[in-house]
């Protein structure tokens, strides 16, 4: 059992805010998604009471507050066992969901490398693109990483995975650059 799973205790914010103009509520929204937040109803959401989501909390109530509206902050653990274990497996249940699409963005990008090997692209700007894609791989990986504090059973295969878009990147590289010192010593 995870620190985390030992506290049970949970962030619960209970958010208002004004109809119009909608920007705000999205603002919060993405806010609250960004941090992995459990959404319980309107405007109400829940995050573990962790380190990890005392930022976005705090910038999700600046932005409430900032828009003219309300923002309350509870503190709460499951009244019975049942109850925090239940809190637990939907928390895990959305990191699950966010590892299945971090692994199907992983299989994207090995799809997209073989493309452009099929048909022998293999320049600079396509090895930076595929790089800046690679990048973006491991950051997502990173926060939620940060955030999957119950340990989703996917996170596993996510590290394999990130591995795995790794290796197929530097593979390409070395296709790149082979192709494009070839070019060089046929030019002279």
């Amino acid at each position: 059992m995870t620190h985390a799973e030992q506290a049970t205790r949970w962030l619960i914010l209970v958010i208002k805010l004004p109809a119009d103009p909608s920007r705000h509520r999205v603002a919060v929204w993405r806010e609250l998604r960004k941090i992995g937040a459990l959404s319980l109803g309107q405007g109400i959401w829940a995050v573990p009471e962790v380190p990890v989501f005392a930022d976005g909390v705090r910038r999700a109530l600046e932005l409430t507050d900032g828009a003219g509206g309300q923002g309350v902050t509870l503190q709460a653990s499951g009244r019975t066992d049942e109850d925090a274990s239940r809190f637990r497996e939907m928390f895990t249940a959305a990191r699950s969901a966010d590892w299945a699409e971090f692994l199907a963005d992983c299989n994207k990008f090995e799809d997209e490398i073989a493309k452009e090997i099929r048909i022998a692209k293999f320049t600079l700007a396509e090895l930076e693109e595929e790089e800046q894609s690679l990048e973006r791989l491991r950051r997502w990986h990173r926060d939620l990483t940060a955030r999957d504090v119950f340990g989703a059973p996917e996170a596993n295969e996510a590290g394999i995975r990130l591995k795995e878009c790794t290796a197929v990147c530097e593979e390409y590289a070395e296709r790149v650059f082979t192709a494009l010192h070839t070019s060089d010593e046929e030019a002279t």
